[in-house]
């Protein structure tokens, strides 16, 4: 079993008709089952054209009805990413993976006001994109440096992620599912939505669970995680520092009032019974010996 995806998952790609999309839907197309699980694309203005044997419809409740795409993943450009959002949740699609990154706040408080009260999940924006290996990627991430395994990863840092896979895989360790969920200061999955699920699934025995600073997401979810969670933890929280003048990253890694700094998380999260490493190298070790 997995999470959120598997071998049985149908995509359909918003924005295929871009460079990036294109780029990315022929890479997911060739890792494991992606081609059998790639089956639709979405474009207003190019209907009925095809991409390496994709079809490509008009709208998502088109391609939905038309190929039993239950999930979006949207390369749309940032000034109309959020309206593709919402295209997928009123057509009742069950997940959305939003790569496109630099989409505009104000857009993206409208578009989880709209998603209250549907049924559709949402990773991202500005993510990696989630990953079951051995079976289906979807988004960004490099495909060959997983492998299937136990340890579930979360993580709002792309690049961590991959780190963090990297690790485990030098430990001998394969992966259940990788979910990215974006540092946003609005997006959709958090931290402990995705957690839940690892802690009901069956093929997941530990979760590598990533941070960043900024915001509180990451104490609520250590919180939970000391009152249900069944599986060992191990965390691990990036402290972004960045030179007079520049922007280093998530937009939602932003410290206010002294709160929410990776030392305070850390702090929460070592309370909380969960496994902490202050050194992102030690990741896949520290999990290696949470494991025995």
């Amino acid at each position: 079993m997995a999470i959120l995806i598997d071998s049985n998952t149908r995509v359909m790609t918003q924005g295929i008709t871009g460079r990036t999309g294109q780029f990315h839907t022929r890479l997911c197309r060739r890792y494991a089952d992606g081609e059998s699980c790639f089956v639709a694309g979405v474009n207003p203005k190019k209907a009925g054209d095809s991409f390496e044997g994709i079809p490509v419809f008009a709208t998502v409740c088109d391609a939905r009805e038309q190929t039993g795409a239950t999930v979006s993943v949207i390369y749309v450009p940032a000034p109309f990413a959020a309206a593709a959002i919402d295209e997928a949740v009123e057509a009742g699609l069950d997940l959305v993976v939003c790569i496109t990154e630099g989409i505009p706040v104000r857009d993206m408080i409208h578009t989880r006001y709209k998603m209250q009260g549907k049924r559709t999940l949402l990773i991202g924006p500005n993510c990696p994109g989630v990953i079951t290996p051995d079976e289906i990627k979807i988004g960004i991430m490099p495909g060959h440096i997983h492998k299937k395994g136990p340890v579930g990863v979360v993580s709002r840092s792309g690049t961590l992620t991959y780190e963090a896979v990297g690790q485990l895989m030098e430990q001998g360790l394969g992966q259940s599912t990788c979910v990215g969920i974006g540092g946003d200061p609005v997006n959709g999955m958090k931290h402990l939505d995705v957690m839940k699920m690892f802690n009901d699934d069956p093929a997941t025995e530990a979760v590598v669970m990533v941070g960043e600073i900024g915001g509180s997401d990451e104490e609520e979810c250590a919180h939970w995680v000391k009152a249900h969670m069944k599986k060992p933890v191990v965390g691990f929280v990036a402290g972004v520092t960045a030179p007079p003048g520049k922007r280093m990253g998530h937009a939602g890694a932003i410290i206010s009032g002294g709160r929410g700094t990776a030392a305070e998380k850390l702090a929460v999260m070592e309370e909380c019974g969960i496994k902490i490493t202050r050194n992102p190298a030690e990741m896949g070790r520290l999990m290696k010996t949470v494991l025995g």
